[in-house]
């Protein structure tokens, strides 16, 4: 797999919160729901994103937008509009002095805001990314992405929008497939038009060499690769590939192998009771020092003491 497949893989939308805002000026709706990524957009009208710390980013219609989380964020008709509605979950929603609006601002399935035919339509998607290997997506990101409406996927957001507004059997399935697909193209969208300022992990996807390397480290993280090794699958003497890869990449090859392997370690130690040393050899340790040396070299603690800092933190 491809280093973006890879970081989203394990990622699916289960249960996501989907809401539906329908508005009319002068509005403001405050997200605190402490969603690491929300997907938005408006088929109706246009906004003005405003994270938490951070400058406004314009939202026009049919645009795309991701807001990374958890911090709370506001979407508004101008940048010093106040909020008048704040969403706390997908069914609970209060005003700026914590009275609760759920009921009153109800109107249909996963459906708020001022009226049926409001002038602007405003739809959240809140998206959890619990793996470890996701982080390394969050931390390409800016606060809040934005993909022009004639870059958008439109017929996936024609679909969410229609099945939102109803209430239909295997619906939440339906719609968290739906987002799945509709993240993994905004975001291939977004590091494409970034060009040379796109990550170099992204960037490498155009480099043949570079992107087979990779593609074999994420297939097989514990084979005993060695630079070496590397070079002779991709074709290339070992100098020029040290070389090109701490180029493209930004680190060299041998430190990509360990802080991958510990990430697939961390995820493995959060999402299972496998015992260190297990969980070693599956990253492609001898035994669980070798891993435990590597993984607090990189995160600073020992994999137990991680597991149970995991366990403890609200789900």
């Amino acid at each position: 797999m491809d280093a973006l497949a890879t970081l989203l893989y394990d990622s699916r939308a289960h249960g996501a919160m989907f809401c539906r805002s329908l508005l009319d000026s002068p509005w403001a709706v405050r997200f605190a729901n402490d969603a690491p990524l929300t997907l938005l957009t408006m088929p109706s009208g246009a906004g003005w994103v405003l994270p938490e710390d951070g400058d406004p980013v314009r939202l026009d219609t049919g645009a795309a937008a991701i807001v990374r989380g958890p911090a709370p964020f506001t979407v508004a008709c101008s940048p010093d509009a106040a909020p008048r509605v704040v969403v706390l979950a997908e069914d609970q929603c209060t005003d700026e002095l914590g009275r609760d609006l759920t009921e009153s601002s109800r109107i249909g399935h996963r459906t708020w805001g001022d009226r049926p035919d409001a002038e602007s339509v405003l739809l959240t998607a809140g998206y959890q990314l619990r793996e470890d290997i996701s982080t390394h997506l969050l931390a390409t990101l800016p606060q809040v992405v934005v993909v022009p409406a004639d870059l958008a996927d439109c017929p996936l957001m024609l679909m969410l929008l229609d099945e939102v507004a109803v209430d239909r059997a295997g619906q939440q399935v339906f719609l968290d497939r739906l987002l799945d697909l509709l993240l993994v193209s905004t975001l291939r969208t977004w590091f494409d038009g970034l060009g040379a300022d796109a990550p170099a992990w992204y960037r490498a996807l155009g480099d043949p060499v570079i992107a087979h390397a990779l593609r074999l480290v994420h297939d097989d993280p514990a084979y005993a690769w060695t630079v070496g090794e590397l070079a002779s699958r991709t074709g290339v003497s070992r100098a020029g590939f040290a070389q090109r890869f701490t180029r493209v990449v930004g680190e060299t090859p041998m430190a990509y192998v360990t802080g991958w392997r510990v990430s697939l370690a961390a995820d493995l130690l959060r999402r299972t009771d496998d015992t260190v040393a297990a969980i070693a050899r599956r990253v492609g340790y001898s035994d669980g020092y070798a891993l435990s040396a590597a993984f607090t070299r990189l995160r600073g603690t020992r994999p137990g003491e991680f597991r149970r800092q995991a366990a403890a933190a609200p789900v």
